[in-house]
């Protein structure tokens, strides 16, 4: 056999060629199973909740009076870490290696983001679930608002706007890394920003939404605008994991 010269580079051994593939895989398994827990409250079409989809809180589900509230609670909980898991992996091992220090950092802060959502999601769910429902619940409407109900409303409130937070700043960043590092096909990259435009609108809508349910003046859909809210995370993660799984570049 020919001695190998010190200037000469071995060829990766197979374990080494994969690890890189497996950490991808991995991440891109982590954030789907995250995504269909995440959607766990379309399950109310065949399960009796007793709750409208028009125009209760999808976390409302998950109350604590509710029949099917320790369920939603379970998933909402494993949603969160998995979509954590698979954002810190990514954060520490996926992020950009372009040349591009802007593009480094809107992936490094993309990933951060999914971590933050992640992590507020299974926190609303084990730590501040609400007690009851008050979109539906007059007695419980009326205690929140005369302060009555207990103080994991109020961090239940704070901790979801976390999450959208922490998913929109996800969402718009890593779309943004794509787009500028070329990841992917055309079409992928066009159905991210989509994606990701819908979300912003849902955002908006829930957040007028939630306004006129505290200022007294109905819902105004609040259900759907929050369930379309969810959905895009939900369906934006599945495709950001394709994205992961088939690293194409131009």
């Amino acid at each position: 056999m020919r001695p190998t010269s010190l200037g000469t580079r071995m060829p990766p051994t197979p374990r080494d060629a994969d690890a890189p593939r497996a950490v991808r895989a991995a991440v891109a398994v982590l954030l789907v199973a995250g995504a269909a827990a995440y959607t766990s409250w379309a399950l109310e079409a065949v399960l009796p909740t007793g709750l409208s989809p028009l125009r209760t809180y999808v976390s409302e589900l998950a109350a604590e009076d509710q029949p099917y509230g320790a369920f939603y609670r379970a998933v909402d909980f494993a949603a969160g870490v998995l979509v954590c898991a698979g954002a810190v992996v990514g954060l520490v091992r996926l992020r950009c290696r372009s040349a591009v220090p802007r593009v480094r950092a809107l992936s490094a802060l993309g990933w951060a983001g999914l971590v933050l959502f992640g992590a507020a999601t299974a926190a609303d769910a084990r730590l501040f679930p609400l007690s009851c429902a008050p979109t539906v619940d007059a007695a419980c409407l009326a205690r929140e608002r005369a302060g009555l109900v207990p103080a994991t409303h109020s961090a239940h409130a704070v901790s979801s706007s976390v999450a959208v937070a922490g998913a929109l700043v996800g969402m718009v960043l890593l779309t943004a890394a794509v787009r500028r590092a070329g990841a992917g096909g055309a079409r992928q990259r066009t159905l991210l920003a989509v994606l990701v435009a819908v979300e912003l609108a849902a955002t908006v809508w829930t957040l007028a939404a939630v306004f006129a349910f505290d200022a007294g003046h109905g819902t105004w859909g609040l259900g759907i605008g929050q369930r379309l809210q969810v959905l895009m995370i939900a369906v934006w993660l599945v495709c950001l994991a394709w994205l992961v799984l088939v690293r194409r570049r131009r």
